[in-house]
């Protein structure tokens, strides 16, 4: 008996295989045809859970799929480390001198921080209060162990990195990015003297950054197969019931997003920079716009700097040195936001239960990995990685929520650029730079933005 049955298994994920294949024929041919890797990716959820019901309902094994998609997982894992430590060390090091980052750039960067932190705040309350991910349950990996709960002062005492190369191995991410903040402020306080000794450091920096971003770029490539296989897996064994937590997790997103739009830009705006907070972010609509459909923010770069400057009316000084930065770093949406939810989402999917001292982990993990891995293609997926490292959450809940990234991200980069908006308005107020007088006279721009 046990014999016939583990026959029909074998035939049955043959089958399921088989048919897999074929989707992922098809999805390769899109990319192929240069389809948009937005619409492949959504079509790869919607075959996913087309599949996946389909499995389920002819009780058909889908062990091999789910081992595509455990594939895909594990290649993000391989990235975090390297990619988080060189791209820490590079956004730091892109300010040219001490005295720059003295003044302009502490400012800039207190405010990504800030804003990051209250915004993952706000998607951890959230999350909390629809609990996106009830009416679902996940067995616990063999391999995972779950980790006692710490005390406030072990929380503290983590932060500290000990062995860079032993927390790398460990997998201990947040003391490998301190370890990176602290070498990016060396070189620019070094460089601002002996701009010689430290050229060679900052080219090796400068090279591995743009290698690991081709690295990172291979990954991303393979999201639409990753999706599909995690998503079929997963409806296999759910089937119709995984749209629910899907849809909870939409809507916990766009709610935190939109909360932290009105609330703490619309307070930002009103109450530190005395602006009317209506004029401003109609002012500033180009860039939500255009940061909304490309779901880009070096896209929307050129416009946010026309934006800033000709609308807002910052110095382009100051617009020159924060919307760039802001690219690169202000991730509200992708690194403060998302990753929060994901966190409380997966959590609640294994059923391990998050206490205070992880909630605050939360915060300052979002917060510091934001400035490491944004600005690199899917900056969302590996600042959530990150976090989960960080809280010792089982990483193949990501592939859970992967399939309605694209989704979530035209919400999630439009609050990115926003916020860089935002903190280039408060930074030119605080040092002078700001024509207020020309911002509340200009109702209408003359901007060729507007036609668009």
């Amino acid at each position: 008996m046990k014999e016939n049955n583990l026959l029909t298994a074998i035939q049955t994920n043959w089958v399921s295989l088989l048919v897999s294949l074929v989707v992922i024929g098809f999805l390769y041919f899109l990319a192929r045809k240069r389809v948009n890797f937005g619409y492949r990716v959504l079509l790869a959820l919607g075959l996913g859970l087309v599949a996946g019901i389909i499995f389920n309902s002819f009780k058909l094994n889908a062990t091999s799929v789910s081992t595509i998609g455990s594939i895909y997982v594990n290649l993000i894992k391989m990235l975090v480390m390297p990619l988080v430590a060189v791209l820490v060390i590079s956004s730091i090091t892109s300010i040219s001198s001490l005295g720059h980052l003295r003044k302009i750039g502490a400012k800039t960067i207190a405010l990504f921080l800030i804003t990051t932190g209250i915004a993952a705040l706000i998607g951890l309350l959230v999350a909390v209060a629809i609990d996106p991910g009830s009416g679902i349950s996940q067995s616990v990996p063999k391999d995972f162990k779950a980790r006692a709960i710490p005390t406030f002062s072990q929380v503290i005492l983590d932060l500290v990195p000990t062995n860079p190369i032993g927390d790398m191995a460990a997998g201990k991410v947040v003391p490998v990015l301190i370890f990176a903040i602290f070498i990016g402020v060396a070189i620019v306080h070094l460089g601002s003297r002996k701009p010689d000794a430290v050229q060679p450091v900052k080219n090796f920096i400068d090279s591995f950054s743009q290698v690991m971003h081709q690295v990172t770029k291979y990954i991303i490539r393979l999201t639409p197969y990753g999706v599909y296989a995690l998503i079929a897996a997963m409806a296999a064994k759910y089937g119709l019931e995984t749209l629910k937590p899907l849809l909870s997790i939409i809507v916990a997103t766009y709610v935190a997003l939109l909360i932290h739009f009105i609330v703490t830009f619309g307070g930002l705006v009103t109450f530190v920079a005395r602006v009317n907070p209506i004029k401003f972010f109609r002012k500033a609509y180009p860039t939500i716009a255009v940061a909304f459909t490309t779901r880009s923010s070096y896209a929307t770069l050129p416009v946010n700097l026309e934006v800033i400057t000709k609308r807002i009316r910052v110095s382009p000084r100051i617009a020159s040195f924060v919307a760039p930065l802001g690219a690169t770093m202000n991730m509200n949406g992708c690194g403060g936001v998302w990753p929060a939810i994901v966190a409380v989402f997966v959590a609640r999917v294994y059923n391990i239960p998050l206490g205070i001292s992880e909630y605050i982990l939360i915060v300052l993990v979002s917060m510091i990995s934001s400035i490491g891995v944004a600005g690199v293609p899917g900056p969302a997926s590996i600042s959530t990685t990150v976090v989960l490292t960080a809280l010792g959450l089982p990483l193949e809940g990501l592939g859970l929520v992967l399939a309605i990234d694209a989704v979530v991200d035209m919400g999630r980069t439009a609050v990115n650029a926003t916020g860089t908006t935002v903190c280039s308005l408060l930074v030119a107020d605080s040092e002078g730079e700001f024509d207020r007088e020309a911002f509340n006279r200009d109702e209408e721009d003359a901007l060729e933005l507007d036609a668009a």
